[in-house]
C-alpha cells in the first residue's frame, strides 16, 4: 500500500477503512472466548454485540463514521470498564491478544507508522482501564 498523505486524511482511511477495523476486532475477539483471564469479562450471550461496541468504537477513534456515538452515546471508557476487575495483568493480556490480532497485518496493510500510532494508542488506553492494584487510576 502507498502511502500519500494528499490522498489519505485519516488513519481509517489509509489503512483501508471498515474492511480492516473488522478483521481486527473480528480476530481479537476469536481469541476472547477461549482466554481464562480476560474472556470471562465479556458477555457470552453478546459477543457479537460486544465485537461490535469495539469496532464502531475503533472506526470512530480513529476518523471513520462515528456509529459508535450514534449507538452508544459518549464513549466514556473508564466508566464503562468500572464494573470489571481490571489490574496491570488484564491489561497486559487484552495488549496481547490485539497485538496477536495486529500481526495478521502485513506492513503494506498496515504500514509501520500506522502500526505504532495504533499499538501507542492502545497501550495508553489499556493502562488506562486498571482499576485494581497498585497502578488503579
Amino acid at each position: 500500500m502507498e502511502i500519500s498523505p494528499k490522498q489519505e486524511h485519516t488513519l481509517y482511511d489509509a489503512v483501508g477503512g471498515d474492511e480492516f477495523f473488522h478483521r481486527l476486532v473480528h480476530g481479537f475477539y476469536a481469541q476472547i472466548k477461549d482466554d481464562d483471564l480476560i474472556g470471562p469479562m465479556y458477555p457470552e450471550d453478546d459477543l457479537s454485540g460486544a465485537e461490535d461496541r469495539l469496532r464502531w468504537f475503533l472506526v470512530q477513534y480513529w476518523g471513520g463514521p462515528r456509529e459508535y456515538q450514534e449507538q452508544r452515546g459518549n464513549p466514556m471508557l473508564r466508566k464503562r470498564h468500572l464494573p470489571f476487575a481490571i489490574g496491570e495483568e488484564e491489561a497486559d493480556r487484552w495488549l496481547e491478544l490485539m497485538g496477536k490480532s495486529m500481526e495478521q497485518f502485513d506492513d503494506d496493510e498496515l504500514p509501520e507508522p500506522y502500526r505504532a500510532q495504533m499499538w501507542n494508542h492502545m497501550q495508553r488506553v489499556a493502562y488506562m482501564m486498571i482499576n485494581q492494584g497498585p497502578r488503579a487510576y
